[in-house]
């Protein structure tokens, strides 16, 4: 398909306000929409990629608090298209902290050469399709705008921070800051007076590190967590070789895993070996790095109720042995929900920052929340002063950052409105009536419960491919048949409803109490495996792409 964009010609006045056109328009330039700009590329295509913020990395731009950093293996999270750049770079850790993160993210970049075809502080408010040109239009929030044939979003699963909705945020005198949206300059933190509300992922990874050099800590928990050692350490000269000697194989491995990690499920049941030979096995879980505990026990763990409280057993022993004051282990034990039924965060020395002296618990459903004062936060108990107040308060997953864009398909229909009861799709990557649109990591897709590189490069490779068959076949349109986006979120929905964590209130479920309006259940992830995800993608390439409809 050859470029659309023209030579420069002189323009009227009319014409200069023309919307810019292009063959595709990328949404994000972080993982995903740096390696589909990349494939893009390859076939010759013209692309313009809109990015929100002042650089690359999507995630890791906008994620600079204390404690930042992966919980995959860090030689499992980059890029596996190219030989040459797995080779020259070099990971420090076993799993990664931000900034280097960020620096390979640029790193890839550089060597790519992709910003040219970037623009950077360009946030997309809108995107219309033209049915009679067979066009997307984007509009960016000062108002600018561009077309293009394809329009692919990279916008993540974390796109939307979302804040409590307490009295008198805006009124507090001192630093407020939210985990999502953290400063680039410093946030100095040393001997002050700080808060930290949230106790998920992002807010364990800071809480044990503001620990560190604050003067005094206190920690709002609304729900604890059950949280697994993380294991980290640094990657030394002879790991490094075999890394690198071994990228084949790793990267086999997390394809033959079911999140795509280098853990793969224990295929023994929870009650076919002895209590002590469980126990056991709990225990070389919970003390090797990663995920394993999560992703590497026994297959039913996350399936039959009675396998599961075995884990969360095991769980609530380990927190009551490493909190020293068992009132304080108490409120940090998750009674809710079991072990694995919400997303794990990976910790180190989490559980001890609590035996600190500067550190203190509440517990806000005995203790909750009541405003947020010039000097501090006033609960039942009376005025609290700070300095510093961390919101660690999650964000607006998977479909935040579709409802933050008015995307208006055939006939002008608005995606959130097909969406009001949950999203439909066709393998999480496109949506009937919204043609030529593709979703990488949308709702409904492996990539949303996966070690999220692997299954990105496999989404971006699927779409680069489709359009690689339109571009041949010289197609203009694309859209997935009723029947087929019907077929596939009801396989969704069946694949979640065997899993447990479909019955818990988090995000995995679509449920965020700081989100406005009314939130229940939704299915939001695909359930089934990315192996199991793979294949089915591969079968449609395959088969001719007959679940669609091509104009």
């Amino acid at each position: 398909m050859p470029a659309t964009t023209t030579a420069a010609t002189p323009q009227t006045p009319d014409a200069a306000k023309a919307p810019q056109a292009y063959d595709a328009i990328i949404i994000g330039a972080g993982i995903a929409g740096l390696y589909q700009l990349y494939r893009l590329r390859q076939l010759g295509l013209s692309v313009r990629v809109f990015e929100a913020g002042g650089g690359v990395g999507g995630t890791w731009y906008w994620n600079r608090y204390p404690g930042a950093r992966f919980d995959s293996e860090s030689y499992t999270y980059g890029y596996s298209f190219s030989e040459e750049l797995l080779q020259e770079w070099d990971w420090t850790e076993h799993f990664s902290p931000q900034p280097e993160t960020l620096r390979y993210l640029n790193r890839v970049s550089d060597k790519f050469d992709l910003r040219r075809d970037i623009t950077f502080n360009a946030r997309i408010v809108a995107a219309t399709f033209d049915a009679d040109a067979n066009l997307w239009e984007v509009e960016t929030e000062g108002g600018k705008r561009a077309r293009a044939r394809f329009l692919i979003t990279a916008i993540g699963l974390f796109a939307t921070p979302t804040m409590p909705r307490y009295e008198g945020i805006a009124s507090f005198g001192g630093v407020s800051v939210h985990t999502g949206n953290w400063p680039h300059e410093p946030v100095d933190l040393r001997g002050k007076r700080v808060a930290v509300i949230g106790t998920g992922a992002t807010g364990v990874q800071v809480i044990q590190e503001v620990a560190k050099t604050a003067g005094h800590l206190t920690v709002f928990q609304r729900t604890p967590n059950f949280c697994a050692p993380l294991g980290n350490k640094p990657i030394d000269a002879d790991t490094q070789r075999r890394i690198k000697a071994t990228y084949p194989e790793i990267f086999a491995a997390c394809r033959e895993s079911h999140g795509a990690f280098l853990h793969k499920v224990d295929p023994r049941k929870t009650f076919e070996v002895t209590p002590e030979e469980r126990e056991a096995v709990f225990e070389k879980l919970y003390s090797a790095p990663g995920f394993g505990m999560w992703m590497a026990n026994f297959k039913d763990i996350l399936v039959d109720p009675a396998a599961n409280a075995t884990a969360t057993e095991f769980m609530h022993r380990k927190i009551r042995q490493r909190v020293r004051d068992p009132k304080i282990a108490e409120k940090l034990l998750p009674k809710n929900h079991g072990f694995g039924t919400r997303r794990i965060p990976l910790e180190t020395h989490y559980y001890e920052v609590y035996n600190q002296d500067n550190v203190q618990l509440v517990d806000l459903n005995e203790t909750p929340i009541e405003r947020i004062s010039e000097n501090g936060i006033v609960t039942p108990e009376g005025e609290t002063p700070f300095d510093v107040i961390i919101y660690a308060t999650g964000f607006h997953a998977v479909l935040g950052g579709f409802e933050a864009i008015d995307f208006r398909g055939v006939g002008g229909r608005s995606l959130k409105d097909k969406w009001v009861d949950g999203p439909r799709t066709f393998l999480g990557m496109q949506v009937e009536g919204f043609p030529n649109l593709f979703t990488l990591v949308g709702p409904h897709n492996a990539a949303t419960f996966c070690n999220i590189p692997r299954c990105i490069e496999q989404n971006v490779d699927f779409v680069t491919g489709l359009i690689g068959h339109m571009q041949a076949r010289k197609l203009a349109r694309v859209s997935p048949l009723p029947q087929a986006e019907k077929e596939w979120t009801e396989h969704v929905h069946d694949m979640a409803s065997t899993l447990l964590y479909s019955t818990v209130d988090s995000w995995l479920t679509g449920i965020n109490s700081n989100v406005p309006g009314k939130r229940e259940r939704r299915v939001l992830l695909y359930a089934g495996g990315a192996p199991r995800y793979r294949k089915r993608c591969d079968e449609v390439a395959a088969g001719g792409y007959k679940e669609f409809a091509f104009a």
